[in-house]
């Protein structure tokens, strides 16, 4: 008899093939569940830039609007319309709730999901951390209102928005007793 030394034996045995199939499997149920995510996410992204650029929009439209109602000349009276179009005063656009439209009613082509809420603060607002009061930057001696605070909410679908906040300052009123600083 010959003594030849024996070759290593070559292949998997079954144990190993079964363990290999089961790290693989989960290995892909793993990978399939990522992808599955990203993919159902995917689009977030883009539902947040939207929320976004109408809330910008929204806001920069009342921030560019008079602080006092030019009719009345005073400060937050009832609005004058029924519709944005007809607003002339920051205080006009305080509890406007709608779907996004522009500034004349009309629905904006893709958005109809988009919901808009507005609230402006005249009362108690503070700006970089200094509280109202009867001598600081909202509030001057006489009284005078020197700043609204302007807050845009918007929410997309799947619940997903964002909140803008914005100041509109008094900057035709100073200090030294200018006409145009109504109390």
């Amino acid at each position: 008899m010959s003594t030849k030394p024996m070759r290593a034996r070559r292949g998997f045995s079954l144990v190993e093939l079964v363990m290999a199939i089961a790290v693989m499997g989960i290995v892909l149920a793993g990978a399939v569940a990522l992808f599955s995510t990203t993919a159902r996410h995917s689009a977030d992204a883009m539902v947040q830039e939207q929320a976004q650029m109408v809330a910008e929009a929204y806001l920069d439209e009342i921030l560019i609007k008079r602080f006092y109602d030019p009719d009345t000349n005073t400060v937050c009276p009832a609005p004058e319309g029924t519709g944005r179009g007809t607003y002339d005063n920051v205080c006009d656009y305080n509890g406007l709730n709608q779907a996004a439209t522009n500034q004349f009613g009309t629905a904006l082509l893709g958005l109809s999901d988009y919901n808009v809420q507005v609230t402006v603060t005249i009362a108690g607002v503070s700006i970089i951390g200094v509280a109202p009061g009867p001598t600081n930057v909202t509030i001057d001696n006489s009284g005078a209102i020197r700043v609204m605070q302007v807050d845009v909410s918007v929410t997309g679908p799947a619940s997903v928005g964002v909140v803008l906040t914005g100041y509109r300052t008094n900057y035709q009123c100073n200090l030294a007793g200018d006409a145009e600083c109504k109390p």
